[in-house]
Protein backbone atom coordinates (compact mmCIF):
# COMPACT_ATOMS: atom_id res chain seq x y z
CA UNK A 1 0.00 0.00 0.00
CA UNK A 2 1.44 3.39 -0.98
CA UNK A 3 2.06 5.95 1.74
CA UNK A 4 -0.39 8.80 2.24
CA UNK A 5 1.06 12.15 1.17
CA UNK A 6 1.29 15.12 3.53
CA UNK A 7 2.29 18.67 2.67
CA UNK A 8 3.14 21.55 4.97
CA UNK A 9 5.04 24.82 4.73
CA UNK A 10 6.56 27.45 6.97
CA UNK A 11 7.31 31.13 6.31
CA UNK A 12 10.86 32.49 6.61
CA UNK A 13 9.77 35.67 8.36
CA UNK A 14 12.24 35.57 11.29
CA UNK A 15 15.83 34.58 11.97
CA UNK A 16 14.81 31.85 14.38
CA UNK A 17 11.84 29.61 15.10
CA UNK A 18 10.59 29.73 18.69
CA UNK A 19 9.38 27.12 21.17
CA UNK A 20 5.77 27.50 20.00
CA UNK A 21 6.73 26.76 16.35
CA UNK A 22 8.85 23.84 17.44
CA UNK A 23 6.38 22.08 19.74
CA UNK A 24 3.29 23.25 17.84
CA UNK A 25 4.20 21.97 14.39
CA UNK A 26 7.77 21.19 13.36
CA UNK A 27 8.43 18.41 15.87
CA UNK A 28 5.35 16.69 14.44
CA UNK A 29 6.65 17.07 10.87
CA UNK A 30 9.57 14.91 12.01
CA UNK A 31 7.18 12.16 13.13
CA UNK A 32 4.96 12.41 10.04
CA UNK A 33 7.84 11.90 7.58
CA UNK A 34 8.46 8.40 8.95
CA UNK A 35 5.10 6.99 7.88
CA UNK A 36 4.07 9.36 5.06
CA UNK A 37 5.27 10.64 1.71
CA UNK A 38 6.04 14.08 3.12
CA UNK A 39 6.57 17.32 1.17
CA UNK A 40 7.79 20.24 3.28
CA UNK A 41 8.54 23.67 1.89
CA UNK A 42 9.85 27.03 3.02
CA UNK A 43 7.17 29.30 1.59
CA UNK A 44 9.26 32.32 0.63
CA UNK A 45 6.66 33.66 -1.83
CA UNK A 46 4.13 33.97 1.00
CA UNK A 47 6.67 36.04 2.93
CA UNK A 48 6.44 38.75 0.24
CA UNK A 49 3.02 39.87 1.51
CA UNK A 50 4.89 41.97 4.09
CA UNK A 51 7.70 44.41 3.30
CA UNK A 52 10.95 42.45 3.37
CA UNK A 53 14.60 43.34 2.96
CA UNK A 54 15.95 41.11 0.12
CA UNK A 55 19.18 40.17 1.92
CA UNK A 56 17.23 39.36 5.06
CA UNK A 57 14.73 37.20 3.16
CA UNK A 58 17.57 35.28 1.53
CA UNK A 59 19.27 34.68 4.88
CA UNK A 60 16.03 33.73 6.65
CA UNK A 61 14.99 31.31 3.92
CA UNK A 62 18.27 29.39 4.31
CA UNK A 63 18.08 29.66 8.11
CA UNK A 64 14.55 28.20 8.06
CA UNK A 65 15.67 25.24 5.95
CA UNK A 66 18.75 24.72 8.14
CA UNK A 67 16.65 24.73 11.33
CA UNK A 68 14.16 22.24 9.87
CA UNK A 69 17.01 19.83 9.09
CA UNK A 70 18.62 20.45 12.49
CA UNK A 71 15.32 19.63 14.24
CA UNK A 72 15.09 16.33 12.37
CA UNK A 73 13.34 16.94 9.05
CA UNK A 74 15.37 14.45 6.99
CA UNK A 75 15.81 15.12 3.24
CA UNK A 76 16.31 11.35 2.81
CA UNK A 77 12.84 10.68 4.26
CA UNK A 78 10.93 13.65 2.83
CA UNK A 79 11.02 16.21 0.02
CA UNK A 80 12.33 19.51 1.40
CA UNK A 81 12.34 22.50 -0.95
CA UNK A 82 11.85 26.22 -1.37
CA UNK A 83 8.47 27.31 -2.77
CA UNK A 84 9.88 29.77 -5.34
CA UNK A 85 12.03 26.98 -6.84
CA UNK A 86 8.83 25.43 -8.23
CA UNK A 87 7.25 27.85 -10.78
CA UNK A 88 4.06 25.76 -10.91
CA UNK A 89 2.96 27.28 -7.58
CA UNK A 90 2.35 30.66 -9.23
CA UNK A 91 1.01 29.12 -12.43
CA UNK A 92 -1.63 27.06 -10.66
CA UNK A 93 -2.47 29.95 -8.33
CA UNK A 94 -3.51 32.04 -11.37
CA UNK A 95 -5.80 29.26 -12.60
CA UNK A 96 -7.39 28.96 -9.16
CA UNK A 97 -7.80 32.73 -8.87
CA UNK A 98 -9.88 32.57 -12.02
CA UNK A 99 -12.37 30.17 -10.42
CA UNK A 100 -12.46 31.92 -6.99
CA UNK A 101 -15.23 34.39 -6.22
CA UNK A 102 -14.16 37.87 -5.07
CA UNK A 103 -16.49 37.68 -2.07
CA UNK A 104 -15.22 34.18 -1.28
CA UNK A 105 -11.63 35.42 -1.06
CA UNK A 106 -12.68 38.48 0.93
CA UNK A 107 -14.34 36.34 3.60
CA UNK A 108 -11.05 34.75 4.66
CA UNK A 109 -10.71 35.61 8.35
CA UNK A 110 -6.97 36.32 8.33
CA UNK A 111 -7.32 38.73 5.40
CA UNK A 112 -10.21 40.53 7.11
CA UNK A 113 -8.28 40.85 10.37
CA UNK A 114 -5.05 42.09 8.78
CA UNK A 115 -6.71 44.47 6.31
CA UNK A 116 -8.87 45.99 9.07
CA UNK A 117 -5.75 46.62 11.15
CA UNK A 118 -3.72 48.07 8.27
CA UNK A 119 -6.49 49.74 6.27
CA UNK A 120 -7.48 48.96 2.67
CA UNK A 121 -4.95 51.34 1.09
CA UNK A 122 -2.05 49.70 2.90
CA UNK A 123 -3.20 46.12 2.18
CA UNK A 124 -1.58 44.54 -0.87
CA UNK A 125 -3.32 42.25 -3.34
CA UNK A 126 -0.93 39.44 -2.36
CA UNK A 127 -2.48 39.33 1.10
CA UNK A 128 -5.91 39.04 -0.53
CA UNK A 129 -4.88 36.17 -2.80
CA UNK A 130 -2.59 34.51 -0.22
CA UNK A 131 -5.08 31.68 0.57
CA UNK A 132 -5.38 30.90 -3.16
CA UNK A 133 -1.61 30.52 -3.51
CA UNK A 134 -1.76 28.34 -0.42
CA UNK A 135 -4.45 26.22 -2.12
CA UNK A 136 -2.14 25.86 -5.14
CA UNK A 137 0.71 24.80 -2.83
CA UNK A 138 -1.43 21.94 -1.56
CA UNK A 139 -3.30 20.83 -4.69
CA UNK A 140 -0.13 20.69 -6.81
CA UNK A 141 1.20 17.77 -4.79
CA UNK A 142 -2.07 15.80 -4.62
CA UNK A 143 -1.76 15.81 -0.83
CA UNK A 144 -3.99 13.52 1.24
CA UNK A 145 -3.45 15.42 4.49
CA UNK A 146 -2.35 18.92 5.40
CA UNK A 147 -1.13 19.21 9.00
CA UNK A 148 -2.16 22.70 10.16
CA UNK A 149 -3.16 24.59 13.27
CA UNK A 150 -6.80 25.41 13.98
CA UNK A 151 -6.28 28.96 12.62
CA UNK A 152 -5.66 27.52 9.13
CA UNK A 153 -8.80 25.35 8.95
CA UNK A 154 -10.69 27.93 6.86
CA UNK A 155 -7.86 28.01 4.29
CA UNK A 156 -7.98 24.22 3.93
CA UNK A 157 -11.74 24.41 3.38
CA UNK A 158 -11.15 26.92 0.58
CA UNK A 159 -8.55 24.57 -0.92
CA UNK A 160 -11.04 21.70 -0.87
CA UNK A 161 -13.77 23.88 -2.42
CA UNK A 162 -11.50 25.04 -5.25
CA UNK A 163 -10.22 21.54 -5.95
CA UNK A 164 -13.75 20.13 -6.10
CA UNK A 165 -14.95 23.06 -8.22
CA UNK A 166 -12.23 22.48 -10.80
CA UNK A 167 -12.82 18.71 -10.84
CA UNK A 168 -16.56 19.24 -11.41
CA UNK A 169 -16.26 22.03 -13.96
CA UNK A 170 -13.42 20.63 -16.08
CA UNK A 171 -11.95 17.25 -15.28
CA UNK A 172 -11.06 15.13 -12.25
CA UNK A 173 -7.48 16.31 -11.73
CA UNK A 174 -7.08 17.08 -8.03
CA UNK A 175 -6.99 14.81 -5.02
CA UNK A 176 -9.12 16.57 -2.38
CA UNK A 177 -7.07 16.88 0.83
CA UNK A 178 -8.18 16.58 4.43
CA UNK A 179 -7.10 19.04 7.11
CA UNK A 180 -5.16 17.29 9.83
CA UNK A 181 -5.56 19.69 12.74
CA UNK A 182 -2.44 19.16 14.80
CA UNK A 183 -2.79 19.43 18.51
CA UNK A 184 0.26 21.21 19.86
CA UNK A 185 2.47 18.91 21.91
CA UNK A 186 2.26 21.66 24.51
CA UNK A 187 0.56 25.05 24.76
CA UNK A 188 3.51 27.40 25.17
CA UNK A 189 2.86 30.92 26.43
CA UNK A 190 5.01 34.05 26.60
CA UNK A 191 7.38 34.07 29.58
CA UNK A 192 6.60 37.76 30.26
CA UNK A 193 2.86 37.43 29.61
CA UNK A 194 1.89 33.86 30.56
CA UNK A 195 -1.74 34.43 29.57
CA UNK A 196 -0.75 35.00 25.92
CA UNK A 197 0.60 32.54 23.36
CA UNK A 198 4.32 32.77 22.64
CA UNK A 199 4.56 34.70 19.37
CA UNK A 200 7.03 36.67 17.27
CA UNK A 201 4.52 39.51 17.13
CA UNK A 202 4.87 40.04 20.90
CA UNK A 203 5.62 43.60 22.00
CA UNK A 204 8.91 42.39 23.49
CA UNK A 205 11.10 39.38 22.67
CA UNK A 206 12.03 39.05 26.36
CA UNK A 207 9.37 36.38 26.82
CA UNK A 208 9.97 34.50 23.56
CA UNK A 209 12.46 31.60 23.59
CA UNK A 210 14.07 31.30 20.17
CA UNK A 211 15.69 28.03 19.11
CA UNK A 212 18.86 29.86 18.07
CA UNK A 213 19.20 31.93 21.25
CA UNK A 214 22.55 31.46 22.99
CA UNK A 215 22.41 29.36 26.20
CA UNK A 216 23.14 32.56 28.16
CA UNK A 217 20.23 34.42 26.55
CA UNK A 218 17.87 31.49 27.15
CA UNK A 219 18.84 31.22 30.82
CA UNK A 220 18.45 34.99 31.27
CA UNK A 221 14.93 34.92 29.77
CA UNK A 222 13.85 32.07 32.04
CA UNK A 223 15.37 33.69 35.14
CA UNK A 224 13.39 36.89 34.46
CA UNK A 225 10.16 35.06 33.56
CA UNK A 226 6.99 36.28 35.26
CA UNK A 227 5.79 34.06 38.11
CA UNK A 228 2.82 34.22 40.44
CA UNK A 229 1.81 34.97 44.02
CA UNK A 230 2.64 32.33 46.61
CA UNK A 231 5.62 29.98 46.70
CA UNK A 232 4.18 26.60 45.67
CA UNK A 233 5.28 25.06 42.38
CA UNK A 234 1.94 23.71 41.28
CA UNK A 235 0.01 23.52 37.98
CA UNK A 236 -3.00 25.85 38.11
CA UNK A 237 -3.58 27.66 34.82
CA UNK A 238 -6.01 30.18 36.29
CA UNK A 239 -4.29 31.09 39.56
CA UNK A 240 -0.67 30.39 38.59
CA UNK A 241 -0.31 30.91 34.81
CA UNK A 242 3.43 31.70 35.02
CA UNK A 243 4.40 28.57 36.96
CA UNK A 244 1.95 26.44 34.91
CA UNK A 245 3.63 27.62 31.69
CA UNK A 246 7.08 26.73 33.07
CA UNK A 247 5.84 23.31 34.18
CA UNK A 248 4.46 22.69 30.69
CA UNK A 249 7.77 23.65 29.08
CA UNK A 250 9.79 21.47 31.47
CA UNK A 251 7.49 18.51 30.83
CA UNK A 252 7.63 18.95 27.03
CA UNK A 253 11.44 18.81 27.03
CA UNK A 254 12.22 16.48 29.93
CA UNK A 255 9.52 13.91 29.18
CA UNK A 256 8.52 13.94 32.86
CA UNK A 257 4.88 14.37 33.82
CA UNK A 258 3.80 17.66 35.40
CA UNK A 259 3.00 15.72 38.60
CA UNK A 260 6.54 14.29 38.74
CA UNK A 261 8.02 17.78 38.36
CA UNK A 262 5.71 19.20 41.04
CA UNK A 263 6.89 16.46 43.45
CA UNK A 264 10.53 17.05 42.54
CA UNK A 265 10.26 20.75 43.43
CA UNK A 266 8.04 20.43 46.48
CA UNK A 267 9.32 22.87 49.09
CA UNK A 268 11.80 24.52 46.69
CA UNK A 269 11.73 28.12 45.53
CA UNK A 270 10.82 29.72 42.22
CA UNK A 271 14.46 30.67 41.53
CA UNK A 272 15.69 27.05 41.65
CA UNK A 273 12.77 25.93 39.50
CA UNK A 274 13.26 28.60 36.83
CA UNK A 275 16.95 27.75 36.53
CA UNK A 276 16.15 24.03 36.19
CA UNK A 277 13.62 24.68 33.41
CA UNK A 278 16.19 26.84 31.62
CA UNK A 279 18.83 24.09 31.84
CA UNK A 280 16.44 21.43 30.49
CA UNK A 281 15.57 23.66 27.52
CA UNK A 282 19.19 24.66 26.83
CA UNK A 283 20.25 21.00 26.80
CA UNK A 284 17.50 20.14 24.30
CA UNK A 285 18.10 23.13 22.01
CA UNK A 286 21.92 23.11 21.95
CA UNK A 287 22.20 20.36 19.29
CA UNK A 288 19.68 22.21 17.09
CA UNK A 289 21.60 25.48 17.38
CA UNK A 290 24.95 23.81 16.66
CA UNK A 291 23.63 21.81 13.67
CA UNK A 292 21.93 24.92 12.22
CA UNK A 293 25.20 26.82 12.41
CA UNK A 294 27.07 23.95 10.73
CA UNK A 295 24.60 23.99 7.85
CA UNK A 296 24.79 27.78 7.53
CA UNK A 297 28.60 27.55 7.48
CA UNK A 298 28.36 25.23 4.47
CA UNK A 299 25.61 26.92 2.47
CA UNK A 300 26.71 25.21 -0.73
CA UNK A 301 25.73 21.83 0.72
CA UNK A 302 22.46 23.25 2.09
CA UNK A 303 21.53 24.71 -1.31
CA UNK A 304 22.38 21.36 -2.92
CA UNK A 305 19.91 19.61 -0.58
CA UNK A 306 17.20 22.17 -1.42
CA UNK A 307 17.91 21.92 -5.14
CA UNK A 308 17.53 18.14 -5.00
CA UNK A 309 14.20 18.56 -3.17
CA UNK A 310 13.04 21.11 -5.76
CA UNK A 311 13.81 18.67 -8.59
CA UNK A 312 11.50 16.06 -7.07
CA UNK A 313 8.87 18.69 -6.24
CA UNK A 314 8.98 20.03 -9.81
CA UNK A 315 8.35 16.56 -11.23
CA UNK A 316 5.22 16.06 -9.13
CA UNK A 317 3.97 19.65 -9.53
CA UNK A 318 4.72 19.69 -13.27
CA UNK A 319 2.57 16.60 -13.86
CA UNK A 320 -0.37 18.16 -11.98
CA UNK A 321 -0.03 21.48 -13.82
CA UNK A 322 0.14 19.72 -17.20
CA UNK A 323 -3.10 17.87 -16.40
CA UNK A 324 -4.71 21.16 -15.33
CA UNK A 325 -3.66 22.93 -18.55
CA UNK A 326 -4.93 20.04 -20.68
CA UNK A 327 -8.27 20.08 -18.84
CA UNK A 328 -8.55 23.84 -19.50
CA UNK A 329 -7.77 23.54 -23.21
CA UNK A 330 -4.43 25.32 -22.96
CA UNK A 331 -2.05 24.13 -25.70
CA UNK A 332 0.67 21.85 -24.39
CA UNK A 333 4.06 23.16 -25.41
CA UNK A 334 5.84 19.88 -24.62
Amino acid sequence: MSKKRVLSGIQPTHDSFHLGNYLGAIKQWVDLQKEHDAFYCVVDLHALTVETDPKLLEKRTLLSAAQLIAIGVDPKLCTLFIQSHVPAHNQLAWVLECITGFGEAGRMTQFKDKSQKGGADRTNVGLFTYPILQAADILLYQADFVPVGEDQRQHIELTRDLGQRFNTKYKEVFNIPQAQIIKSLAKINDLQDPNSKMSKSAASMAGVIELLDSPEATIKKFKSSVTDAGKEIKYDEKEKPGISNLLTIHSAFSGKSVKEIENEFAGKGYGDFKLQVAEVVVEALNPIRVKTQELMDDQGELIKILKSGAEKANQVAGKTLSDVYTALGLINNG
